[in-house]
């Protein structure tokens, strides 16, 4: 098992929290076989939000069992980026990190709405980069604590309620941002927690009334809380519901207006890519190739299945492939629902 430390790189201005799971010296590029170009690499998976939740749980999986499955075994270490729900990281990477397959990323679901939605922020061309596959799909849940004001959809739209996120560019904002502008719910949207476990604590001392994230989160780290009742799911988004919580409406579902319907829907597609590994853009094709099936053989792994397993971490892969034609299917949504979208969003 790989050793596990944590410690903070200073480069400049900016700082981060890498997670070293492994070591090995760097190499000079040149024209190799993928094998060749791995022996003794160190491969990064860079990520936008700090260590504690669902991101850094399955990246940790990842870095835990990817040496495995690719040609030279290469390390793998996880470098934090956290900042603005995770721009300050898709920022970096899109821009400055290397692209010969050394550094990688899992980034949230909204990498393409971020783009597409709010062009000031999301500084980057989603199109240009490279899926290499997702863990699973990722659907967030609404919660609230079991003493806030408003109980029921009925009253949510009547009395107001505090809503915690980390930044615009996250799940937690558009969920709570989408049922205010769309649902008329009374929300009063408070931004800027560092990350998920930031606000949930937040919410568990009566700070906050609600908070929404990503639902493979709280079946890892609140059941229990869940199970009491002192923490009550609300709503979930996505295009179905989750086989988990059956009984649970979707966001759409509680909405009358068709267009605000379709505006969900296109925005809920982003539950697809879920938790992703990425790849910057250029990056060589035959490396693309080799991280695709490395990722491929990882999610059927006994090993990781195994610690999966033993995490609470839902496994329902796509490939990389699929996940690059969903992409592009997304860029292609009619203007109408765009710029409708844009306005819920504000």
């Amino acid at each position: 098992m790989p050793i596990d430390v944590v410690k903070t790189l200073n480069r400049g201005f900016s700082a981060g929290i890498v997670t070293v799971l492994a070591f090995g010296a760097s190499l000079p590029v040149s024209a190799q076989t993928p094998e060749e170009f791995y022996k003794g690499k160190t491969v990064t998976i860079m990520l936008g939000h700090p260590p504690g939740g669902s991101y850094h749980m399955y990246a940790t999986l990842a870095a835990n069992h990817l040496k495995r499955h690719i040609p030279g075994n290469a390390n793998v270490i996880i470098e934090h980026r956290p900042g603005g729900g995770g721009v300050r990281a898709a920022r970096h990477f899109y821009s400055n990190a290397p692209r010969d397959g050394t550094v990688i990323a899992l980034f949230p679901e909204t990498l393409a709405h971020t783009e597409i939605l709010q062009p000031e922020v999301g500084q980057w061309k989603t199109l240009e980069m490279s899926y290499i596959g997702t863990f699973s799909g990722v659907g967030a849940v609404m919660m609230r604590r079991q003493n806030a004001p408003a109980k029921t959809i009925a009253e949510m739209r009547k009395i107001s309620s505090s809503v915690g996120c980390t930044g615009k560019t996250s799940q937690a904002y558009q969920t709570a941002s989408m049922m205010k502008n769309l649902g008329d719910f009374q929300f009063k949207i408070i931004c800027g927690y560092p990350g998920s476990a930031d606000y949930v604590l937040a919410m568990m001392r009566g700070e906050l009334d609600m908070v929404a994230s990503a639902w493979l989160q709280w079946r890892t780290s609140h059941t229990d809380e869940i199970a009491k009742g002192t923490m009550v799911p609300v709503i979930q988004t996505g295009l179905r519901r989750n086989r988990e919580l059956p009984d649970l409406p979707l966001m759409q579902e509680v909405i009358d207006d068709p267009t605000a319907k379709r505006v969900i829907e296109f925005i809920s597609a982003g539950t697809a890519f879920g938790r992703a590994l990425i790849a910057p853009p250029a990056i060589p094709a035959d490396r693309l190739k080799t991280l695709r099936a490395a990722f491929d053989g990882l999610v059927k792994d006994p090993a990781f299945l195994k610690d999966a397993e033993r995490a609470k971490a839902q496994i329902d892969p796509t490939s990389g492939e699929e996940l690059q034609r969903d992409l592009i299917a997304l860029f292609k949504a009619p203007k109408d629902i765009v710029e409708r979208a844009k306005v819920a969003m504000d």
